[in-house]
Protein backbone atom coordinates (compact mmCIF):
# COMPACT_ATOMS: atom_id res chain seq x y z
CA UNK A 1 0.00 0.00 0.00
CA UNK A 2 1.17 3.53 -0.72
CA UNK A 3 1.54 6.15 2.00
CA UNK A 4 -1.69 7.97 0.98
CA UNK A 5 -3.58 4.65 1.00
CA UNK A 6 -2.30 3.80 4.49
CA UNK A 7 -3.22 7.28 5.72
CA UNK A 8 -6.78 6.94 4.44
CA UNK A 9 -7.21 3.50 6.01
CA UNK A 10 -6.01 4.86 9.36
CA UNK A 11 -8.29 7.91 9.12
CA UNK A 12 -11.29 5.73 8.33
CA UNK A 13 -10.55 3.29 11.16
CA UNK A 14 -10.08 5.97 13.81
CA UNK A 15 -12.97 8.04 12.55
CA UNK A 16 -15.26 5.04 12.98
CA UNK A 17 -13.83 4.40 16.45
CA UNK A 18 -14.60 7.99 17.47
CA UNK A 19 -18.16 7.71 16.22
CA UNK A 20 -18.67 4.46 18.16
CA UNK A 21 -17.55 6.13 21.36
CA UNK A 22 -19.62 9.25 20.72
CA UNK A 23 -22.72 7.08 20.36
CA UNK A 24 -22.09 5.10 23.55
CA UNK A 25 -20.04 2.22 22.20
CA UNK A 26 -16.48 1.10 22.93
CA UNK A 27 -13.31 1.48 20.92
CA UNK A 28 -10.67 -1.18 20.31
CA UNK A 29 -7.25 -1.20 18.71
CA UNK A 30 -7.59 -4.69 17.29
CA UNK A 31 -9.26 -5.95 14.16
CA UNK A 32 -12.41 -7.04 15.96
CA UNK A 33 -13.71 -3.74 17.33
CA UNK A 34 -16.92 -5.30 18.64
CA UNK A 35 -15.11 -7.46 21.19
CA UNK A 36 -15.74 -6.12 24.69
CA UNK A 37 -12.65 -5.53 26.78
CA UNK A 38 -10.52 -4.97 23.67
CA UNK A 39 -7.31 -6.77 22.86
CA UNK A 40 -4.24 -7.22 25.09
CA UNK A 41 -2.55 -4.13 23.66
CA UNK A 42 -5.19 -1.66 24.83
CA UNK A 43 -6.32 -3.37 28.01
CA UNK A 44 -5.62 -2.10 31.55
CA UNK A 45 -3.24 0.72 30.67
CA UNK A 46 -4.44 3.40 33.08
CA UNK A 47 -4.91 3.39 36.84
CA UNK A 48 -8.40 4.26 38.07
CA UNK A 49 -6.86 7.16 40.01
CA UNK A 50 -5.79 8.66 36.68
CA UNK A 51 -9.08 8.24 34.87
CA UNK A 52 -11.53 8.98 37.68
CA UNK A 53 -11.77 12.70 36.87
CA UNK A 54 -11.80 12.27 33.08
CA UNK A 55 -14.87 12.10 30.84
CA UNK A 56 -15.89 8.50 30.18
CA UNK A 57 -15.63 9.07 26.43
CA UNK A 58 -11.96 10.06 26.73
CA UNK A 59 -11.19 6.76 28.44
CA UNK A 60 -13.25 4.68 26.00
CA UNK A 61 -11.58 6.32 23.00
CA UNK A 62 -8.09 5.33 24.13
CA UNK A 63 -6.51 3.22 21.38
CA UNK A 64 -3.03 3.17 22.84
CA UNK A 65 -0.50 0.49 23.71
CA UNK A 66 0.91 2.13 26.83
CA UNK A 67 0.61 5.01 29.25
CA UNK A 68 3.24 7.58 28.27
CA UNK A 69 1.98 10.13 30.80
CA UNK A 70 2.85 7.74 33.63
CA UNK A 71 6.38 7.16 32.36
CA UNK A 72 7.37 10.52 30.88
CA UNK A 73 8.90 13.24 33.03
CA UNK A 74 6.54 16.22 32.83
CA UNK A 75 7.25 19.36 34.82
CA UNK A 76 5.03 22.33 35.76
CA UNK A 77 5.11 25.06 33.11
CA UNK A 78 6.26 22.83 30.25
CA UNK A 79 4.70 22.49 26.80
CA UNK A 80 3.70 18.96 25.78
CA UNK A 81 2.65 17.67 22.35
CA UNK A 82 0.78 14.39 21.88
CA UNK A 83 1.10 12.98 18.36
CA UNK A 84 -2.10 11.22 17.27
CA UNK A 85 -4.04 12.41 20.30
CA UNK A 86 -7.33 10.66 19.47
CA UNK A 87 -10.02 11.27 22.10
CA UNK A 88 -7.56 13.28 24.18
CA UNK A 89 -6.91 11.09 27.23
CA UNK A 90 -3.13 11.61 27.27
CA UNK A 91 -3.47 15.34 26.54
CA UNK A 92 -5.87 15.83 29.43
CA UNK A 93 -3.63 13.85 31.78
CA UNK A 94 -0.56 15.82 30.61
CA UNK A 95 -2.37 19.12 31.14
CA UNK A 96 -2.76 18.25 34.82
CA UNK A 97 0.93 17.47 35.14
CA UNK A 98 2.22 20.68 33.54
CA UNK A 99 -0.31 22.84 35.39
CA UNK A 100 -1.92 26.14 34.49
CA UNK A 101 1.41 27.67 33.51
CA UNK A 102 2.03 24.87 31.01
CA UNK A 103 0.33 23.85 27.77
CA UNK A 104 -0.74 20.50 26.33
CA UNK A 105 -1.30 20.18 22.58
CA UNK A 106 -2.96 17.26 20.86
CA UNK A 107 -2.42 16.64 17.15
CA UNK A 108 -4.78 14.46 15.12
CA UNK A 109 -5.77 14.22 11.46
CA UNK A 110 -9.24 12.75 12.00
CA UNK A 111 -12.16 15.17 12.23
CA UNK A 112 -14.28 12.76 14.27
CA UNK A 113 -11.53 12.28 16.86
CA UNK A 114 -10.90 16.03 17.07
CA UNK A 115 -14.60 16.66 17.67
CA UNK A 116 -14.63 14.01 20.41
CA UNK A 117 -11.44 15.39 21.96
CA UNK A 118 -12.77 18.95 22.08
CA UNK A 119 -15.98 17.71 23.70
CA UNK A 120 -13.91 15.82 26.27
CA UNK A 121 -11.88 18.99 26.90
CA UNK A 122 -15.13 20.88 27.53
CA UNK A 123 -16.41 18.22 29.93
CA UNK A 124 -13.10 18.10 31.79
CA UNK A 125 -13.07 21.88 32.17
CA UNK A 126 -9.38 22.11 31.27
CA UNK A 127 -8.10 25.44 29.97
CA UNK A 128 -4.47 24.70 29.07
CA UNK A 129 -5.30 22.27 26.24
CA UNK A 130 -5.45 22.84 22.50
CA UNK A 131 -6.22 20.26 19.82
CA UNK A 132 -4.69 20.82 16.38
CA UNK A 133 -5.69 19.28 13.07
CA UNK A 134 -2.79 17.94 11.10
CA UNK A 135 -0.49 15.06 10.31
CA UNK A 136 2.50 14.07 12.39
CA UNK A 137 4.60 14.08 9.22
CA UNK A 138 3.95 17.86 9.06
CA UNK A 139 3.48 19.16 12.60
CA UNK A 140 1.78 22.60 12.56
CA UNK A 141 4.00 24.12 15.27
CA UNK A 142 7.15 26.28 15.07
CA UNK A 143 10.72 25.06 15.48
CA UNK A 144 11.97 24.66 19.05
CA UNK A 145 8.54 25.20 20.63
CA UNK A 146 7.85 22.01 22.64
CA UNK A 147 9.49 20.59 25.76
CA UNK A 148 8.14 17.05 25.54
CA UNK A 149 6.64 14.92 22.77
CA UNK A 150 4.47 11.98 23.76
CA UNK A 151 2.50 9.53 21.62
CA UNK A 152 0.55 6.37 22.29
CA UNK A 153 0.71 3.59 19.71
CA UNK A 154 0.50 5.95 16.72
CA UNK A 155 3.96 6.40 15.18
CA UNK A 156 3.90 2.74 14.10
CA UNK A 157 0.90 3.58 11.89
CA UNK A 158 2.82 6.13 9.80
CA UNK A 159 4.13 5.12 6.39
CA UNK A 160 6.96 7.69 6.73
CA UNK A 161 8.46 7.28 10.19
CA UNK A 162 11.67 9.10 9.23
CA UNK A 163 9.61 12.18 8.47
CA UNK A 164 7.69 11.87 11.76
CA UNK A 165 10.88 11.62 13.81
CA UNK A 166 12.45 14.48 11.88
CA UNK A 167 9.42 16.68 12.59
CA UNK A 168 9.50 15.68 16.26
CA UNK A 169 13.15 16.71 16.42
CA UNK A 170 12.37 20.04 14.71
CA UNK A 171 9.62 21.18 17.06
CA UNK A 172 11.40 20.08 20.26
CA UNK A 173 13.42 22.70 22.09
CA UNK A 174 17.12 21.97 22.62
CA UNK A 175 17.20 19.50 25.49
CA UNK A 176 13.58 18.51 24.74
CA UNK A 177 12.44 14.96 25.40
CA UNK A 178 10.86 12.37 23.11
CA UNK A 179 8.87 9.95 25.30
CA UNK A 180 6.41 7.73 23.45
CA UNK A 181 4.69 4.39 23.82
CA UNK A 182 4.79 2.32 20.65
CA UNK A 183 4.66 -1.23 19.36
CA UNK A 184 7.98 -2.70 18.24
CA UNK A 185 9.21 -6.10 17.18
CA UNK A 186 12.17 -8.06 18.48
CA UNK A 187 13.95 -9.57 15.51
CA UNK A 188 12.86 -9.68 11.88
CA UNK A 189 9.33 -10.80 11.08
CA UNK A 190 8.43 -12.63 7.83
CA UNK A 191 5.99 -10.50 5.79
CA UNK A 192 3.33 -13.21 5.65
CA UNK A 193 3.41 -13.59 9.44
CA UNK A 194 3.22 -9.83 9.93
CA UNK A 195 0.10 -9.76 7.74
CA UNK A 196 -1.49 -12.54 9.77
CA UNK A 197 -0.80 -10.87 13.07
CA UNK A 198 -2.28 -7.64 11.73
CA UNK A 199 -5.63 -9.41 11.55
CA UNK A 200 -5.81 -9.50 15.33
CA UNK A 201 -4.05 -6.28 16.31
CA UNK A 202 -4.36 -3.36 13.93
CA UNK A 203 -1.88 -1.40 16.03
CA UNK A 204 0.97 -3.61 14.80
CA UNK A 205 0.76 -2.09 11.33
CA UNK A 206 4.21 -0.91 10.43
CA UNK A 207 5.80 -1.74 13.80
CA UNK A 208 9.56 -1.22 13.63
CA UNK A 209 12.16 -3.68 14.82
CA UNK A 210 13.56 -2.22 18.06
CA UNK A 211 17.08 -1.63 16.72
CA UNK A 212 15.70 -0.08 13.56
CA UNK A 213 13.74 2.33 15.78
CA UNK A 214 16.95 3.27 17.57
CA UNK A 215 18.68 3.83 14.25
CA UNK A 216 15.95 6.10 12.90
CA UNK A 217 15.98 8.20 16.08
CA UNK A 218 19.75 8.59 15.84
CA UNK A 219 19.51 9.52 12.17
CA UNK A 220 17.01 12.25 13.08
CA UNK A 221 19.57 13.70 15.51
CA UNK A 222 18.40 12.32 18.85
CA UNK A 223 20.69 11.19 21.65
CA UNK A 224 20.28 9.13 24.86
CA UNK A 225 18.01 6.68 23.04
CA UNK A 226 16.35 3.90 25.02
CA UNK A 227 13.71 1.30 24.14
CA UNK A 228 12.17 -0.24 27.25
CA UNK A 229 9.66 -3.12 26.85
CA UNK A 230 6.48 -2.59 28.87
CA UNK A 231 4.30 -5.47 27.68
CA UNK A 232 5.25 -8.54 25.63
CA UNK A 233 2.50 -10.27 23.68
CA UNK A 234 2.11 -14.04 23.71
CA UNK A 235 0.35 -16.22 21.18
CA UNK A 236 -2.36 -17.02 23.75
CA UNK A 237 -3.35 -13.35 23.70
CA UNK A 238 -4.09 -13.70 20.02
CA UNK A 239 -5.75 -17.10 19.89
CA UNK A 240 -9.37 -15.87 19.90
CA UNK A 241 -8.75 -13.20 17.28
CA UNK A 242 -6.75 -15.50 15.01
CA UNK A 243 -9.40 -18.23 15.17
CA UNK A 244 -12.07 -15.71 14.13
CA UNK A 245 -10.01 -15.03 11.00
CA UNK A 246 -9.45 -18.72 10.25
CA UNK A 247 -5.76 -18.67 11.20
CA UNK A 248 -4.09 -21.55 13.03
CA UNK A 249 -2.44 -19.92 16.04
CA UNK A 250 -0.34 -22.98 16.83
CA UNK A 251 1.08 -23.02 13.31
CA UNK A 252 2.48 -19.50 13.53
CA UNK A 253 3.31 -19.50 17.26
CA UNK A 254 7.04 -20.30 16.92
CA UNK A 255 7.54 -17.32 14.61
CA UNK A 256 5.62 -14.66 16.54
CA UNK A 257 5.29 -15.68 20.19
CA UNK A 258 6.93 -13.03 22.36
CA UNK A 259 8.33 -11.08 19.41
CA UNK A 260 5.82 -8.22 19.44
CA UNK A 261 5.86 -5.85 22.38
CA UNK A 262 4.76 -2.48 23.61
CA UNK A 263 7.72 -0.34 24.55
CA UNK A 264 8.45 3.04 26.06
CA UNK A 265 10.80 4.82 23.67
CA UNK A 266 12.88 7.69 25.04
CA UNK A 267 15.32 10.10 23.39
CA UNK A 268 16.62 13.64 23.88
CA UNK A 269 17.33 16.49 21.48
CA UNK A 270 20.89 17.71 22.12
CA UNK A 271 21.49 21.14 23.65
CA UNK A 272 19.56 23.06 26.23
Amino acid sequence: MSAPDIREVVKQKYGQAALRVATGGSSCCGASAAVEGCDPITRDLYESSQTAALPEEAVKASLGCGNPTALAQLNPGETVLDLGSGGGIDVLLSARRVGAAGKAYGLDMTDEMLALANENKRKAGVGNVEFLKGEMENIPLPDNSVDVIISNCVINLSANKDRVLGEAFRVLKPGGRFAVSDVVTRGAMPPEIRRSVLLWVGCLAGALEENEYRGKLAAAGFERIDVEPTRIYRIEDAREFLAAEGIDADAIAPQVDGKFMSAFVRAVKPGG
